[in-house]
Parts: structure tokens; C-alpha cells; sequence
């Protein structure tokens, strides 16, 4: 009997210390930093062809994201990771699934977008892509995730070809907002501005964190432009970010 109970009480321990195990591991995102080392180019560009016949490792990851939501005594550099993971990383298995396509546009119907479609699993419930960067990212007050977040599309800021973590996030954001500021996603000069539809889009996000949309080019444009510049809008493709 005494032999039964330490193998139970060793049992419950391992399935305890695995837990934990995977609840730590979570935060690093090593699954989805191989995946993205090996698809992902530095242009943002991903292999879909070949990530479908790895898949498998895809869906592990997914499943580690929906058995491990973000919890209350997460700081919020590591909900904020975890969750553009789990947008970028199901927004990858979204295409996946209908691959070969086009554009994430194709797919739904008539009255059914790609992006409030409720098909990634967190913790036992669906939610949308929307959900994920709207209904909890862009709650934190943070514009910055807009150009984290990867839609799949040509003109969306590319996928970083690393998993965001929380220990260098805020180098991360910051990195991913300046390469796209000065991307030729946007057309940049002192008196008149080129720019992305997301700055049209999602402008309120920006005025009220940095009073304007200009302001927060600014802080990571390589040339200063006036605060009265000229701004118009660029056509937006939504053509399948394919390598």
C-alpha cells in the first residue's frame, strides 16, 4: 500500500510539474520561433506550400496556445505577446486551411469575413481575429500592435520571422513600427505623406495615445514631417503574402 501511494503521489506531482512546465513554456513560443525561422522570410514572406506539409507542428502550437490563456498574474507584456502570437499564428493557420488561395478576402461569404469569424480557441472559447486585436490588444493602448499583427496580405506589416516574447517586447514593437513607417507601404516627405489605409482605418488609435497621426510617424520616421503635411491614402492589396 505504501509502495501505491508514492507512485500516486509521483504521479500527481509529474502531471503538476508538466503543467507548470507548459505554463512557463508559453511564454517563450519556441514552437512558433521554429515555425517562423523556417517559413518565414525576412521580408515578411512565408512558404504556405511547405508549412502545409508541417502543419502538424502548427497545430501543437495551437493547441499549447488555446490550453494556456492569459491569466490575471500575467504581466502585460506577456498577455501582449501571447496574443499577437496566437492572432499571427492562427491568422497563418486560417490560410492553411484553404490553401491554395489568393487573399485571406477569399475566404467566407457574402456576409462572413476571415476577420470576425469565430474559429481560434483560447481557453475553451472561439474568438475572431478581430476579437483577439480589437476586443484585447488594442485594449492595452498600445497602436503600436497594429503593425505586430499580420493579416496575411501584401500590404499588412510583415510577419517577423520571431516570435514576439516579453522580454523584449517593447524593443520588438518598436522595431516593427519603424521598419514599417519607413516601408514603402507609406511614401514619406516634410510637406505631404503617402500613407497606409491602416493610419486611415485605425487613426483614432493613434490620436489618442500620441494626438495625432503625424506625431506618432514621426517618432519613427527618418525624416521629420510637418505637423500640417498633406496626407493622402495608398490603394491596399490584398494579395496572399506568399514567398
Amino acid at each position: 500500500m505504501k509502495t501505491l501511494n508514492i507512485f500516486f503521489f509521483g504521479l500527481f506531482f509529474s502531471i503538476v510539474g508538466v503543467g507548470t512546465t507548459l505554463s512557463q513554456n508559453i511564454h517563450q513560443h519556441q514552437q512558433w520561433q521554429d515555425l517562423l525561422e523556417t517559413y518565414v522570410n525576412t521580408q515578411g514572406d512565408v512558404d504556405y506550400k511547405n508549412l502545409k506539409q508541417n502543419e502538424k507542428k502548427l497545430d501543437a502550437y495551437l493547441d499549447l496556445i488555446s490550453k494556456n490563456p492569459p491569466k490575471d498574474s500575467w504581466t502585460k507584456n506577456k498577455k501582449k505577446a501571447y496574443l499577437i502570437n496566437a492572432y499571427n499564428a492562427f491568422a497563418v493557420k486560417l490560410i492553411l486551411d484553404h490553401y491554395p488561395i489568393e487573399s485571406i478576402k477569399n475566404i467566407g461569404g457574402f456576409f462572413s469575413s476571415p476577420f470576425t469569424t469565430e474559429f481560434a480557441k483560447i481557453g475553451g472559447k472561439l474568438y475572431s481575429l478581430d476579437d483577439i486585436e480589437k476586443g484585447m490588444l488594442l485594449e492595452m493602448g498600445d497602436p503600436r500592435v497594429h503593425f505586430a499583427v499580420n493579416c496575411a496580405s501584401e500590404s499588412c506589416p510583415k510577419l517577423l520571422n520571431e516570435a514576439y516574447v516579453a522580454e523584449k517586447l517593447e524593443k520588438q514593437l518598436d522595431a516593427s513600427a519603424k521598419t514599417f513607417v519607413n516601408s514603402d507601404k507609406n511614401k514619406l516627405s516634410k510637406t505631404k505623406v503617402e500613407l497606409s489605409k491602416i493610419f486611415k482605418w485605425y487613426a483614432s488609435d493613434f490620436e489618442s495615445e500620441f494626438g495625432s497621426v503625424i506625431r506618432f510617424i514621426n517618432i519613427y520616421a527618418d525624416e521629420t514631417i510637418d505637423e500640417e503635411a498633406f496626407i493622402n491614402f495608398l490603394s491596399y492589396s490584398w494579395e496572399l503574402n506568399e514567398n
